[in-house]
């Protein structure tokens, strides 16, 4: 009956001229289309056909030899990782059963891109405010190679990456998506992509897949007071015509999109191409952090799949078993 109601107005409002799409529906929206444009294709926005489908095929030759069965009899890896990609050195984590980047790069307009940056010409990330570069470099003491050994302690961190658990990250302890899979924007990460639109007449609800992370989008409302703060900020949409327009301010200090912070304002933009894609376009601005604006766009192509219940690890004994990981090095590093 919602559906048919909403059809409906559609309708309705077209004969008036300001036809209002449904954009509900789920989305999956994996691509190999990097966020920001590798140096060598300089200002080009579009890949050749042969440069789309060598990604193509290099994906999925990854893809075929990680699936092959482990060795029973290989040796465990050295004290620490050996040092290729992986958590902590590739000592262990995801296998590829749980990867799911997509298959290809997207096209928009016909044509394979290169980037989902768009703005500046050259793909990249404007350049950082030195205050942003300065708590960069910060943050990266505490992001160190696994070697076994208690970083923190050696080097009088304090406070020591664990010795909280609410200094972990929120995507660590289940709190919100990692990467910016949640938003604003809204960006694909290495795995559930699925976003689920349900859209009435004065609200559109976002669903992300991953964790549990619903985005509530108001219709022709007001920004709440600038004391009251959250990860995803606060959501405003307009219709412009037949593009769903959403103005997010109010962020807290630990927005989901790397480095920004509480004065981060994404602008996003959603139409519709046809029955089964949506466009999305999002315009990124944090003075603190950026010298300058960046724009970005990626296709919503719509999908029969269905998103399941997110997991993580509440409940079980990975969040304590980081913790005691660290307080046994901390020991060991004691006893020297």
């Amino acid at each position: 009956m919602q559906r048919i109601f909403l059809s409906a107005l559609t309708a309705l409002a077209a004969c008036y001229g300001q036809a209002r799409p449904d954009l509900s529906g789920t989305y999956d929206i994996a691509t190999l289309t990097p966020l920001t444009r590798p140096a060598k294709f300089g200002e080009r926005l579009a890949l050749t056909a042969e440069e789309a489908r060598a990604i193509e095929r290099q994906e999925a030759a990854i893809v075929a030899a990680t699936n092959q069965k482990s060795d029973p009899n290989r040796s465990a890896p050295p004290a620490g990782g050996d040092g290729s990609q992986g958590p902590a050195g590739n000592v262990g984590g995801y296998n590829s059963f749980w990867v799911d980047r997509g298959t290809g790069a997207f096209q928009i307009d016909g044509k394979f891109r290169t980037s989902i940056i768009t703005s500046p010409a050259n793909g990249q990330l404007p350049a950082m405010t030195p205050e942003a570069i300065k708590k960069a470099r910060e943050r990266a003491k505490y992001n160190r190679p696994n070697d076994g050994v208690a970083f923190w302690i050696k080097e009088g961190l304090k406070p020591g990456p664990y010795d909280d658990p609410e200094l972990r990250p929120l995507a660590e302890r289940c709190l919100l998506a990692f990467g910016t899979s949640s938003g604003p924007p809204m960006l694909p990460v290495m795995y559930n992509n699925l976003k689920r639109i349900v859209q009435t007449n004065d609200t559109v609800m976002i669903l992300n897949e991953m964790v549990h992370d619903a985005r509530i989008i108001r219709i022709n409302g007001k920004h709440e007071p600038p004391e009251i703060r959250r990860w995803m900020g606060d959501s405003i949409g307009r219709w412009e015509g037949a593009t769903l327009v959403v103005d997010t301010t109010n962020f807290n200090d630990t927005p989901a999109l790397f480095s920004a912070t509480r004065d981060l304002h994404v602008v996003e933009r959603f139409s519709r191409i046809d029955a089964k894609t949506l466009r999305y376009q999002f315009t990124v601005e944090d003075p603190n952090v950026w010298t300058k604006p960046w724009s970005g766009e990626i296709l919503f192509p719509a999908t029969d799949q269905r998103g399941f219940e997110y997991a993580c690890h509440e409940g079980n004994y990975s969040f304590e078993g980081i913790l005691k990981g660290a307080r046994i090095l901390e020991k060991e590093v004691e006893k020297k």
